[in-house]
This record gives structure tokens, C-alpha cells and sequence, in this order.
């Protein structure tokens, strides 16, 4: 089943029992047994639910994955993934890692004496130098968050290997749709799903694919555990934007394309960050890895000042957080997103002051265009 093809009817794509085509909100919270611990499959809407089940099913198909899991948030979902360690254990993790994803770390995980180093996974000598005794996985962004940093997910996976360690990535930026980590040896793949999945800012969430029985057995008991889940309504929702994601990530990457050509034409930016150019320092590997680049670019125009004028004067981008929706959406990841990362860290990662990130939607292109060009001038 091709790519087009598997968002539409990868998973479960109906009700057998009345022939409805979607997928129904099954609202509610506890189930009927014929006796005592004679279920019909589900007991518990924590524990199992069709419809998050549905949904889980699909995006363990489209991640060719065991199993999936559907959680609140994305937040949510890598934190689940963290309690599969213990107390005193390691994990090596991308240094330009989402701000939420480095406050967990290094404010409320390290509480439970979980340790971690923040190591550039685009060079594989650094993490090996980085793995201990006492390191259990590896955790990779890419394309990373906001500079868009590229890591060879094989090249992890053959590391992880050979010293016995789960290789985890976060695979929002790429989407299974241009990206499938597991093919390329990873175990578990995650994703904030309020982003490209879901497409349309309305539903908060994180799912989650492992490759392994063990791993699925293990990551359920914990999502029951802690409870960490998602509703029924949610569910049904990121299904719906699934059908369309194909559509959706066509059309953003070559909106981005026609962006990109006018950024690199024009005086204001300094650098541009994104895979897709030749230029970019993860290029090649992006091309052998994964069959688009998406639609995240950022950008730097040299001073806070000038990008907060840029934020103010655009019309059809709107400054909000997030990101992968079919609206264009504008952020100055220093005071946004990774404003959680101290401003000494934040430098010496790259995320100046200036930095602007943008999230490209489906609208027209020239109208994305000329609008940048008036906020980059006006």
C-alpha cells in the first residue's frame, strides 16, 4: 500500500457493525461485562478505548511500527517514554531539542535522578563519546527544533545497536509521511501530534510507535498506569486530519519551495535554515533519509528588533505558537518556544535573537510572499 494510499485506509477505517465509513466517537468511560472479567475487549477508557484504538492502529501502519499509542499531548507522550528508564539511567539527547522537551529534562526528570547530555547528533563521534555505562538510549530530533539540524538515523540506529541502547526520534518535523525512523533501525518514534497530524489547530496530542512486543507491553502498562491519555473526541480527530496528510505536506513543501527562492533573494536574511537547500549542513543526509523536507524554515534577520517588527506587520502569518497547520503560523523562538533554554545555552545553540520561525500553510503562495516582503520592508 503506497504512502497516498495508507492515510486513507491504513489502520481501522470503519464500523463493521454498522458500515459507517468513520470511525465513531465512542464517548464514554466504562464498558458492560458478561461477567466478572469477561469483557468485550475493552473495560476501561484509560485502558483501552475503540476509538484511540482506531487511531493508534493507524499511525502504527503508517509508521510501520507493532504498536501505537495515543497520549494527551506531546508532552505527555516523551515523558511516558522517559518512565521506561530507571533512576540513575542516561540518555544522550539532541542538543537543539524542543524547549518543552528540555525543561522536562532538565527541571522535572532530573528530580527522579534521570540524567541526560545534550550532545550534537549530527556528529557520531560525539555520541559515542557521551555513551556511559549507565546509558541506555539515544534521543534524536529531526529535523530539530528550531534550527532544523539534521541527524543520520541510521548511523544512531548501528550505534545503539552496538552498545545495547533503544534509539528514540522524534519524528513531528517529518511526519510519516516523508520519514519513517523504524525502517531505519530506530525503536521508538513519537510525535507531537497537535502539529502536521492533527493540521489544524484543534486538537492537542502525542502519539507514539514502538517496534518491538516487549516495548508495546511495556509502554501500555505505563500509559495505564500514569493515565496519561487521549479522549475519544481528540482521537477522531487527528484520524480525520490523518486523511488528509498527504494532501496537506504536497502542498506546504511547495508553498516552502517558492518561500524559500525569495528568502535567499532578500538583503534582510542573513541565513536561512532548512534542509531542502543544498546549502544546508544536513542536506544530504535529509535526501537520503526521507523523501521531503516539510514546511518549518527559520531564518535570521540579525536583531531582536527588526524581528519583532516582522512579527508585528505580517497579515497572513499568524504569530502564535505550534506548528503544521494549514494556517502559516510566525514565532521568535527566543521568546517563544525555547524561552524555557537559558539565553546563554539558546546562543550557543544558534537561536539568536533574530531568529524567525516560520510554519508554512497551504495558502497561496504569492500572497505568503508578498507578505513577508512587506513586513521584511515596511
Amino acid at each position: 500500500m503506497r504512502a497516498k494510499t495508507k492515510v486513507i485506509h491504513g489502520g481501522i477505517t470503519g464500523d463493521e457493525q454498522t458500515g459507517a465509513v468513520s470511525v465513531p466517537i465512542y464517548q464514554t468511560s466504562t464498558y458492560k461485562q458478561d461477567q466478572v472479567g469477561k469483557h468485550r475487549g475493552y473495560e476501561y477508557s484509560r485502558t483501552g478505548n475503540p476509538t484511540r484504538h482506531a487511531l493508534e492502529t493507524v499511525i502504527s501502519d503508517l509508521e510501520n511500527g507493532k504498536s501505537g499509542f495515543a497520549f494527551g499531548s506531546g508532552m505527555a507522550a516523551i515523558t511516558s517514554i522517559m518512565m521506561l528508564f530507571n533512576a540513575e539511567d542516561h540518555v544522550i539527547m539532541t542538543d537543539d531539542v524542543y524547549g518543552g522537551t528540555y525543561r522536562l529534562m532538565t527541571s522535572v526528570l532530573n528530580r527522579f535522578n534521570l540524567n541526560h547530555t545534550y550532545v550534537d547528533t549530527s556528529y557520531k563521534e560525539k555520541v559515542e563519546a557521551a555513551i556511559t555505562n549507565k546509558t541506555k538510549a539515544i534521543y534524536v530530533e529531526t529535523p530539530t527544533n528550531p534550527l532544523l539540524k539534521i541527524t543520520d538515523i541510521k548511523e544512531m540506529a548501528e550505534i545503539a545497536k552496538k552498545h545495547d541502547l533503544k534509539l528514540i526520534v522524534d519524528n513531528t518535523f517529518a511526519t510519516p509521511y516523508w520519514q519513517q525512523p523504524i525502517d531505519l533501525g530506530a525503536d521508538i518514534v513519537l510525535h507531537s501530534a497537535t502539529k502536521y497530524i492533527g493540521g489544524h489547530s484543534d486538537v492537542v496530542a502525542g502519539l507514539v510507535v514502538v517496534n518491538s512486543d516487549q516495548l508495546a507491553e511495556d509502554l501500555h502498562f505505563i500509559q495505564n498506569s500514569a493515565g496519561g491519555v487521549l479522549g475519544p473526541q481528540d482521537s477522531w480527530l487527528l484520524m480525520r486530519g490523518i486523511k488528509t496528510l498527504a494532501l496537506r505536506m504536497e502542498a506546504i513543501e511547495a508553498n516552502t519551495k517558492k518561500i524559500i527562492s525569495f528568502l535567499q533573494d532578500h538583503e534582510q536574511v542573513s541565513t536561512i535554515y532548512y534542509p531542502g537547500i543544498e546549502s544546508h549542513k544536513g542536506h544530504n543526509v535529509a535526501s537520503s533519509q526521507a523523501s521531503g523536507y516539510g514546511g518549518m524554515v527559520s531564518f535570521d534577520v540579525g536583531s531582536g528588533k527588526l524581528a519583532q517588527k516582522v512579527l508585528e506587520k505580517v497579515n497572513y502569518f499568524t504569530l502564535a505558537e505550534s506548528l503544521g497547520a494549514v494556517e502559516s503560523l510566525i514565532s521568535l523562538p527566543a521568546q517563544m518556544t525555547h524561552a524555557s533554554i537559558p539565553r546563554e545555552r539558546r546562543l550557543e545553540l544558534g537561536i539568536t535573537d533574530g531568529l524567525i520561525r516560520i510554519s508554512v500553510g497551504i495558502e497561496d503562495s504569492e500572497d505568503l510572499i508578498e507578505d513577508l516582503k512587506q513586513a521584511l520592508e515596511g
